[in-house]
């Protein structure tokens, strides 16, 4: 059984929020490591703030590292190394 255009697409989607998730702490400093103590903290936001969340450059990563683990994922599908027999005896289920 292929995989059709949807599902594909809905793998891809999840897989990519899930690696969104990963890389979002990356490179991040709060303005409270960032600058000399309290006195560097802009008023009104909290310590722990990012001073910059650079959130193109980490979309684009996302992006990226998510074609990739998703490609490799579909390669492993279709040379039969992700079937559902494989899987279920993997985790010990009877098929």
């Amino acid at each position: 059984m292929a995989y059709s255009v949807s599902t594909a697409l809905a793998i891809y989607f999840v897989l990519w929020w899930v690696v969104l998730f990963v890389t979002l702490p990356f490179g991040v400093r709060s303005q409270h490591e960032d600058g000399e103590g309290a006195g560097q903290v802009t008023p009104g936001t909290d310590p722990g703030a990012p001073v910059m969340a650079r959130m193109g450059y980490k979309l684009l990563w996302t992006t990226l590292i998510s074609g990739v683990v998703f490609g490799i994922g579909m390669w492993a599908y279709h040379q039969g190394y992700l079937n559902i027999e494989r899987l279920s005896k993997l985790m010990g289920l009877p098929f």
